[in-house]
């Protein structure tokens, strides 16, 4: 038996701008009742007391936001790691949403642009076949 995810989540200090923003990328609709406190993407008839229902694949995994009083103070020791067929195109449309360019790595081998959502989570993009 193995585990799949089921969620990504986000602490926020909005949830509906972040919520609005990976809505926007994922080119997913955000659920009825966006919040700044609460916001999601694909929950809706996914969770109930008994646990998650499974998903197709073009709908998995569901995002969630969460507003939290604190704010973010480091780096995310985890992030997401994004793809696109046009790169520079992809970070152009993501920059448009409200995302910032960090920095462009060539490590490795491999070329990827690290980018951070409006509240500063850290997210990175490359090259998808």
């Amino acid at each position: 038996m193995t585990v799949k995810v089921a969620s990504v989540t986000f602490d926020c200090t909005d949830a509906l701008t972040v919520g609005r923003f990976w809505s926007a990328a994922l080119a997913r609709p955000l659920d009825p009742g966006a919040s700044s406190d609460a916001a999601t993407i694909g929950f809706v008839g996914r969770r109930d007391k008994a646990g998650w229902a499974p998903v197709g694949r073009e709908n998995d995994p569901t995002w969630m936001f969460f507003r939290v009083p604190e704010p973010k103070t480091a780096k995310n020791r985890i992030h997401l790691d994004l793809i696109a067929p046009d790169v520079e195109a992809e970070v152009a449309r993501l920059v448009q949403l409200g995302a910032t360019r960090v920095v462009d790595m060539d490590q490795y081998g491999y070329t990827w642009t690290v980018m951070q959502d409006p509240e500063g989570n850290e997210f990175c993009i490359g090259k998808g076949l």
